[in-house]
């Protein structure tokens, strides 16, 4: 759907995922290319759901996977 201005998220909620998403991988040295694979697998186990919650699933598997216990 087309958004109001050009904006690139629809909710608030939707720019603070992708702000936390690259604060993350920074802070814990991964490649933008190494989570972006991430979101592409997250889109492929589960197409129909919508683009940002399939970030948030590539983002909370990073965090799980990667952050320092």
């Amino acid at each position: 759907p087309e958004r109001p201005d050009d904006q690139p998220f629809t909710e608030p909620w939707q720019a603070r995922a992708f702000a936390l998403a690259v604060v993350a991988a920074e802070r814990m040295d991964v490649p933008w290319d190494e989570f972006r694979d991430r979101l592409k697998a997250a889109i492929a186990e589960r197409p129909d759901q919508p683009y940002y919650e399939s970030w948030m699933d590539a983002l909370e598997r990073l965090v799980a996977e990667l952050a320092p216990a």
